[in-house]
């Protein structure tokens, strides 16, 4: 048996400090480059010379070397992802009905115990939370530096009627103070439907549907004390805040939005907190918040062209275009019915 202070002594004599030679090679390696490295230089024969005779520091060599760019996650698939032209009909199968996504939970006690406690919607819920968790708050504000938030470009034509989906109910507060479905105001009508949630958004749909900007179409929408309100085109605003204090703050400035507009618009400015949910949102095409959207819809509230983001001067003039068209299929449609009933 060795004694416990002659096998200390003897594990202290055995570990020893690293030698230059060991040191030079740690420092290389950490330093990675070749032409400063030591121990290279060390294993050279005398009789050859040295490839570089000017000997630098490692402070001067890392202060040249440049750290690498920054960039968002997906980043670089943005830079080089552009805006497409909307290919294919937005909206939903089914024809809108008064009364639905209002954001009121209709169902008693027992049929919410027995959602709860139903194992394939915990399952349902928790994809959906997942989902929300794992998109960053920031990812709208991002995408703006991207052609401006556009998410797709606006089509040459409308959609074939056969073809075309709806556009979903909505209940919101007008400037009238009541609240009111959007079905109800857009059945029977030719629409211009804009839906923003910001300032930002906002001025972005004046790109399409303002004064200056678009005399045109200001020409064709109508108000609603036309001679033929059936064969006028109306501009429906919906301003979606699903925030609880900034949809107050709205209602507290509802005048000012009253005096910017004439008093038959009111009824037209939808004020939405509630309804306008991630499924209704991907089925129109709604992929940024904060990007203004704008859709023309027929007299059975289907989408038959619809834009984002800025305006260009080749999608407001397919834009008028369209509204014409839609504007002959509905003077065609009220004469046709007219004849027959006589």
């Amino acid at each position: 048996m060795v004694p416990c202070c002659r096998r200390v002594s003897t594990i202290s004599m055995s570990i020893c400090a690293p030698s230059k030679h060991c040191l030079r090679v740690l420092r290389s390696l950490a330093i990675a480059d070749s032409s400063y490295s030591c121990y290279s230089r060390s294993i050279r024969g005398y009789a050859t010379s040295s490839t570089n005779s000017t000997t630098r520091s490692p402070s001067n060599k890392l202060s040249n070397v440049k750290p690498p760019e920054y960039r968002p996650p997906g980043s670089s698939d943005r830079n080089a992802r552009t805006a497409k032209p909307l290919a294919h009909p937005l909206g939903l199968d089914h024809p809108p009905r008064a009364g639905e996504n209002a954001g009121v939970d209709g169902r008693n006690l027992r049929q919410r115990r027995d959602d709860f406690v139903n194992y394939d919607k915990h399952l349902e819920r928790r994809a959906r939370m997942t989902h929300q968790i794992s998109r960053s708050y920031f990812r709208d504000f991002t995408d703006m530096k991207y052609e401006k938030g556009k998410t797709f470009i606006a089509p040459e034509r409308i959609f074939k009627a056969e073809h075309a989906r709806y556009f979903p109910n909505l209940v919101g507060r007008t400037l009238e103070g009541k609240d009111v479905d959007t079905t109800d105001v857009l059945q029977g009508r030719v629409s211009v439907v804009t839906v923003f949630s910001s300032g930002w958004a906002e001025n972005q749909i004046r790109t399409w549907c303002g004064k200056t900007e678009n005399s045109d179409l200001q020409m064709l929408v109508k108000d609603a004390d036309a001679a033929r309100p059936d064969t006028s085109a109306q501009l429906v605003e919906i301003n979606h805040e699903p925030n609880l204090l900034k949809n107050w703050i709205l209602r507290l400035f509802s005048y000012r939005l009253r005096g910017e507009r004439t008093r038959a618009q009111w009824g037209r400015y939808f004020v939405v907190r509630k309804g306008l949910g991630e499924d209704l949102r991907d089925a129109l095409a709604i992929m940024n918040q904060r990007v203004g959207y704008v859709y023309l819809l027929d007299a059975q509230c289907r989408v038959r062209w619809a834009g984002s983001a800025v305006a260009s001067t080749k999608e407001k003039q397919d834009m008028v275009k369209g509204l014409r068209r839609l504007l002959q299929e509905a003077a065609a449609s009220v004469s046709s019915s007219t004849a027959s009933s006589i």
